[in-house]
């Protein structure tokens, strides 16, 4: 956990709650964390899902890896010390957006599970929910498809330190959800996470 290097702050409540701003919403406040490897599928499923959302009038919204790393983080590399603090801030971050009672798609490959497991228990102890969701597709089938070219790359060793290959991915042992995207379609993928989502009662009914 990192230390708090700040001194003499307190937190300041305001005089409207979380359950005000959920009443308001008609939904719950919550992080859907997407973790797989480059390629899997997560921004994919993330950006779909925000549509199916929005037709059923619910706010979300998405918190990219790259888009994250083009601005709050951009002072970050790769090495294992700057990917936990990358998802330590994305963590604080999407906390902050849940309290507020937005639905929030976290896309990250987020590698180690030490990492997934601080951010789960930051929103444990808020009363915030988190759901684990493992994009899970084989390494063939995700460098495959290598959108960006970087499996190239890290083939050709010009990446160092990637995601795969010269990284390790830890994957979720027990995720909330678990979707295979080399097996699934897109839509599939969203209903299953949809259904879990009405089941633990995050999708309010509209007044």
């Amino acid at each position: 956990m990192t230390a708090n290097k700040s001194t003499n702050v307190t937190w300041q409540d305001g005089d409207v709650s979380r359950s005000n701003r959920e009443n308001l919403l008609a939904q719950k406040g919550c992080t859907l964390w997407f973790t797989g490897l480059s390629g899997s599928g997560k921004s994919t499923v993330a950006v779909a899902l925000e549509q199916e959302l929005l037709k059923r009038g619910k706010l979300s919204y998405r918190l990219d890896g790259d888009n994250i790393r083009l601005g709050i983080n951009k002072n970050l590399g790769f090495s294992d010390e700057d990917r936990t603090e990358n998802i330590r801030r994305v963590g604080e971050v999407s906390k902050l957006f849940a309290d507020a009672g937005v639905i929030v798609l976290s896309s990250f490959i987020s590698p180690f599970k030490s990492d997934r497991d601080i951010v789960r228990e930051a929103h444990r102890l808020e009363g915030l929910p988190f759901l684990e969701i493992h994009v899970d597709c084989s390494l063939a089938c995700a460098e495959s498809r290598d959108p960006k070219g970087l499996y190239k790359l890290a083939r050709a060793g010009k990446i160092s330190d990637f995601t795969g290959i010269g990284s390790p991915y830890e994957e979720p042992q027990q995720p909330d959800i678990h979707i295979h995207t080399d097996q699934q379609s897109v839509e599939q993928e969203v209903e299953a996470i949809i259904t879990e989502l009405e089941q633990r009662n995050l999708l309010l009914k509209q007044a």
